[in-house]
């Protein structure tokens, strides 16, 4: 499970980018995330792999609190699905796989890709999985489509076996009939192994097709947080409507949004 608690960001500028965010996100659930462009959702991914450090509150994963000091084992049970890829393209597709074994893999041995029998065949076991030839192993990275190179992603990211696996805009730069493609291998793979799963997006009708539960973020803030079905079009007109939603008192914390409602401010 991991679960957000009281955790807000305050960029150096006093861009406030996360306000006192609770919540959970049960094992093998698939999370969706939706909101305007600047409502928080990658950083709140990022605070779960250590790539942003909240000025307060905290992240947990299974009870355990992201910190300095346990950093480095948490990351060997999170994986990424990135918006662009992040594949090295010059290297082969079977290189980008099993570049998802170096946070358990020692240096040199990664850099000179001495990687076990068992661990190739995993990569090789992962891209079948994922609809991929064997023939496109050898190939490089760059040489394949969109789709392609994202299923790449999706392999990767399975390597060690992740309790939790984070898509940041997995599909934003893929036409629609691949991105569910894309959406239903990340949960097909996910379901498989009892993953967690925080997908941000921006289509609508792949949060309510893909996801168990969205969240929706504004301002930096959850203002709703509900099952696809409660997620109505007036809900959706609500969430990207041009108006700033009202702010919480200073000195008291915003309420969470109950399942299927928006949050609202105290009186």
């Amino acid at each position: 499970m991991i679960e957000f608690q009281r955790l807000s960001k305050t960029w150096p500028d006093g861009t406030r980018a996360l306000s006192e965010i609770n919540l959970r996100v049960p094992r093998g659930e698939f999370c969706v995330v939706l909101g305007p462009s600047g409502a928080g959702k990658s950083t709140l991914l990022r605070a779960v792999n250590g790539l942003m450090r909240p000025s307060s509150g905290a992240v947990r994963i299974d009870g355990v609190e992201l910190s300095r000091s346990t950093e480095r084992e948490l990351r060997k049970r999170v994986a990424m699905i990135h918006q662009h890829f992040n594949l090295t393209l010059r290297m082969s597709v079977a290189a980008n796989v099993l570049a998802g074994l170096l946070p358990v893999t020692p240096t040199l041995r990664a850099l000179l890709c001495w990687f076990k029998p068992e661990q190739r065949k995993r990569a090789c076991d992962l891209l079948a999985s994922v609809g991929l030839d064997p023939k496109h192993l050898g190939r490089r990275a760059g040489e394949l489509s969109g789709g392609q190179q994202q299923r790449v992603g999706i392999a990767r990211a399975f390597m060690l076996d992740p309790e939790v696996v984070l898509a940041d805009e997995p599909v934003a730069s893929l036409d629609p009939k691949i991105s569910r493609d894309i959406l239903s291998l990340i949960r097909e793979a996910a379901r498989a192994r009892g993953t967690s799963v925080v997908c941000s997006l921006h289509q609508v009708d792949l949060a309510r097709e893909f996801g168990d539960r969205i969240v929706g973020m504004r301002d930096g803030r959850i203002v709703f947080d509900g099952t696809p079905d409660a997620f109505t079009d007036e809900v959706v007109e609500r969430l990207y409507a041009g108006a700033q939603w009202e702010d919480a008192p200073a000195h008291a914390p915003r309420p969470q949004s109950h399942p299927g409602s928006f949050a609202t401010a105290p009186a």
